[in-house]
């Protein structure tokens, strides 16, 4: 069974927002090249989820002291981010193209992050994680574009793909089967990133990094020494 939604709320998940800027230039031809016209709302979906995905390199070391961080055009410019801002990236493509989209964030427990990063976290939650949803075929689908293929071959997993239609979290195993994703707490979804209060919870939750000089690190880099 499949719902429609009102009117109002459907220019909630489609209209610009101020970190999910669909209205940006480069946005807009980014999200345009990415996929055919004619395509259903479904293949659009898969399409520029991959784009999205593989387009963006991961990096968890970006400054979380500045807005930019979180915002779709910004994000798009560096050809690198973390999980909230390619969330944002991801809705940002999909609402070009008129499919509803809004940003969910969840604590996750990570695993197999990097010896380093974890270090520098102090922890191995992941506060705040954010993905993406997609109001396709009548439903939210919930995707995560974050880890990019390259990395993903580096940490010993296959890259997580989304159909458009199948919920596509992070995994819950790796490829030895050992843990490495959960999901502890769901913290629901936004019509627009809440940048400020992230910032907030940020130098709260993560300290160390915040004094720490982040230049030059590299996620993919540290996962293929740690591999050798």
């Amino acid at each position: 069974m499949t719902n429609v939604l009102p009117n109002t709320i459907r220019r909630l998940y489609t209209d610009p927002g101020e970190y999910i800027d669909c209205d940006h230039p480069a946005v807009r031809d980014f999200a345009g090249a990415a996929v055919p016209a004619d395509a259903s709302d479904r293949e659009k979906a898969s399409l520029l989820y991959r784009v999205v995905r593989d387009g963006i390199r991961y990096n968890p070391y970006v400054n979380m002291r500045t807005p930019e961080t979180f915002r779709a055009s910004s994000v798009l410019a560096a050809g690198n981010g973390y999980c909230v801002g390619k969330a944002a990236l991801y809705a940002a493509a999909c609402r070009v193209h008129s499919i509803p989209a809004r940003v969910g964030f969840a604590d996750v427990r990570n695993h197999l992050t990097t010896e380093k990063l974890r270090q520098s976290m102090g922890t191995d939650v992941f506060t705040w994680h954010g993905f993406t949803e997609v109001y396709v075929d009548g439903a939210w689908r919930k995707a995560t574009p974050t880890f990019n293929a390259t990395l993903c071959a580096k940490v010993g997993v296959h890259p997580l793909d989304f159909d458009g239609h199948t919920d596509a979290l992070l995994h819950s195993f790796d490829g030895a089967g050992r843990t490495y994703m959960q999901y502890v707490n769901d913290h629901g979804s936004y019509h627009d990133v809440p940048a400020k209060f992230l910032m907030r919870e940020m130098a709260r939750d993560y300290a160390n990094m915040q004094v720490e000089d982040l230049s030059g690190r590299d996620m993919e880099r540290e996962a293929a020494g740690a591999t050798k």
